[in-house]
């Protein structure tokens, strides 16, 4: 069973480099095949991120790919919403905890779905 969990593991990092979401992957797995309760995937997921989160980032500015504008303005309104969010998280049932995420991950695929592709020449 852990060498299931590191091929998860590995491969969701690899996914997570590509900016596909391996992170909701990885919390999907933990709570749906492991067992693992929603806040302990969840904060297992951040420790995952801070491994996986470096090196995607230097990928993306080597390829200058990166909007340093919205940069600051997320790290911003992230930073101050982290902790009221993080508090009310922690007193939430696990059971809503668990349907939330669901319902984010179903809208996020929706609308992954609906949005077309840019071309060169837009």
């Amino acid at each position: 069973m852990k060498w299931v969990a590191f091929i998860i593991g590995t491969l969701t990092g690899i996914i997570s480099g590509f900016g596909i979401g391996g992170g909701s992957l990885l919390v999907l797995y933990l709570t749906a095949f492991a067992g693992v309760a929603q806040h302990t995937a969840g904060g297992i997921n951040l420790l995952y991120f801070i491994g996986c989160a470096p090196a995607a980032l230097i990928g993306h500015i080597r390829k200058k790919a990166i909007e340093w504008q919205a940069v600051w303005w997320c790290s911003i309104v992230g930073v101050a919403a982290a902790v009221p969010t993080a508090l009310l998280a922690a007193d939430m049932d696990t059971a809503l905890l668990k349907r939330l995420f669901g319902v984010v991950l179903l809208y996020i695929g929706v609308k992954e779905l609906r949005v077309k592709k840019k071309t060169d020449g837009e």
